[in-house]
């Protein structure tokens, strides 16, 4: 199995350089591909100095969204399976072999931060992803419990069809909504998670949740 691992990058220059080493040791990985979207700060100076022949990366001239970058790594990726890693060392890629043990070609595997019983720093970001994943839960009659969770294993040649179109933190309920509408199964593996503040360069906002309720209303009734 041929993983492409994804990772959307955003003023991470404290921690991209740290977060590809951690990836790039791993076994199994067929490509990196990053995709930085706009940085302000150092990040293009982090990742110029990584070399390393499964190492991809993308610029885009100014920020665009998660989304966006997203969206063209997984136009890009050329695996037999993609997951997105977000670049804040939040998710252990170390954890990709548990979602890759479920893996077949007609199935996409999220990692659950609910399943893996996991701290919480900000109770409002917590009570948003229950609230987006249990309407989803209500609208599509599905029983998932961490929607918006960046650990999507997903079949590249599903990912590729599913004609994304978001550009910020609402591509996870698109994804979801998308391969539920085609009819593909998602399964859940427990996943440790260690967040980290806003202080700290945290960017999801409340008003993404809203944007994700909207996105699971409208993809619903497409």
């Amino acid at each position: 199995m041929h993983l492409s691992v994804i990772i959307p990058v955003y003023n991470e220059e404290k921690t991209v350089e740290a977060l590809l080493k951690k990836v790039l040791s791993l076994k199994n990985i067929f490509e990196v591909i990053v995709v930085n979207d706009g940085s302000e700060d150092q990040t293009k100076g982090q990742l110029d100095k990584i070399k390393n022949p499964k190492l991809k990366v993308f610029h885009h001239p100014v920020n665009q969204g998660k989304g966006a970058a997203v969206r063209d790594g997984i136009k890009k990726a050329k695996g037999d399976f993609l997951i997105i890693q977000d670049a804040d060392l939040e998710y252990d890629p170390h954890q990709f072999g548990k979602l890759m043990d479920q893996a077949t070609m007609n199935l996409v595997v999220y990692g659950s931060r609910i399943l893996g019983h996991n701290r919480h720093s900000y109770i409002r970001t917590y009570l948003g992803n229950v609230l987006v994943t249990n309407f989803y839960n209500l609208l599509y009659f599905k029983h998932l419990t961490d929607t918006y969770t960046c650990y999507k294993l997903i079949p590249t040649k599903i990912a590729q069809k599913l004609k994304l179109a978001s550009n910020g933190f609402e591509i996870e309920a698109e994804i979801t909504a998308k391969l539920t509408k085609m009819g593909v199964r998602i399964i859940e593996v427990p996943i440790k998670f260690k967040p980290r503040s806003y202080e700290q360069g945290k960017k999801i906002k409340a008003k993404d949740a809203l944007l994700g309720l909207w996105t699971y209303l409208k993809i619903k009734w497409m």
